[in-house]
């Protein structure tokens, strides 16, 4: 680690610049992972409803169907997307938003993504030299990208991901990378407690549900990550961000005020807002 910290400061446009191919190749994957972990979701819940009905002719697709397997195809024709075709941001700004085989438009998610995860990767680097401090804020605000957009998509936040980023953030945090790992502990603990507590006042009260469990793992993961001192401007930053936002939103749609919303992604605003701010205290 000492020799990529020396070659992060003896020649830095080399280091931003591998950050920054890194955050491309990254940011394609996790577009791999917001596209596919849902669909792979549905199909299991779908497979164990069927076990549980005593349902042995199933119409599921039980075709191989993963992160890995099959390989990149075109969305609409289902084409087989070549290596030129899959460059991450540059390949969809060459064919200008339309895929090569079909000519079929091509959401504007992907690169966006990919953006993104290019734009993380070298505010990370600015903040962070090379260490446990940087591999563990790009894991974190990696996770945190994923969940917004599926969150966005389909109101849903997998405990595959919210679960396996507690744990993550602990290991973390055993070596005292962010927080000491008596404060992560008691993070993740009150993250999870305060939503849950606010969930059965609020559902008590009116009785309508204002928040999903999955964000009071999302909110225990962050706690593991930033220790429990971090969550209350964590959670300030992430209900006003919301609340603004959304009131913004439905004013210029005209939208109906009980359609249900997302809160995890204005979480997810909070967790960067923190781990920038522990970066810059760093």
């Amino acid at each position: 680690m000492d020799d990529l910290r020396e070659f992060a400061l003896v020649f830095p446009a080399w280091w931003f610049c591998t950050l920054g191919v890194l955050g491309l190749i990254i940011g394609s994957f996790l577009n791999v992972v917001i596209y596919r972990l849902p669909i792979m979701l549905e199909r299991h819940w779908l497979q164990d409803t069927d076990i549980q009905a005593g349902i042995t002719d199933s119409n599921c697709d039980s075709t191989r169907y993963n992160l890995w397997w099959p390989p990149s195809a075109c969305p609409h024709c289902q084409h087989a997307i070549a290596v030129k075709d899959n460059i991450p941001l540059f390949s969809w700004l060459w064919l200008r938003g339309r895929s090569r085989c079909c000519h079929q438009p091509v959401s504007v998610q992907y690169p966006l993504v990919e953006a993104i995860t290019l734009l993380v990767f070298l505010t990370a680097g600015l903040l962070w030299t090379p260490g446990m401090a940087l591999c563990g804020a790009l894991i974190l605000l990696s996770f945190l990208l994923v969940l917004t957009v599926i969150d966005i998509k389909t109101l849903l936040l997998p405990d595959v991901l919210t679960l396996s980023l507690l744990w993550v953030g602990l290991l973390f945090n055993l070596s005292e990378t962010f927080v000491p790992l008596g404060d992560a502990v008691v993070g993740a603990m009150a993250g999870y407690l305060s939503l849950w507590l606010l969930y059965w006042v609020f559902k008590y009260a009116t009785g309508k549900e204002a928040l999903g469990y999955g964000d009071f793992k999302l909110l225990a993961a962050l706690g593991a990550w930033l220790g429990w001192r971090a969550l209350p401007n964590l959670v300030l930053v992430a209900a006003l961000s919301g609340l603004v936002v959304t009131l913004v939103w439905r004013g210029l749609r005209k939208e109906e005020t009980n359609k249900p919303l997302a809160f995890g992604p204005w979480l997810a605003i909070g967790g960067v807002f923190s781990v920038i701010m522990n970066g810059v205290n760093l």
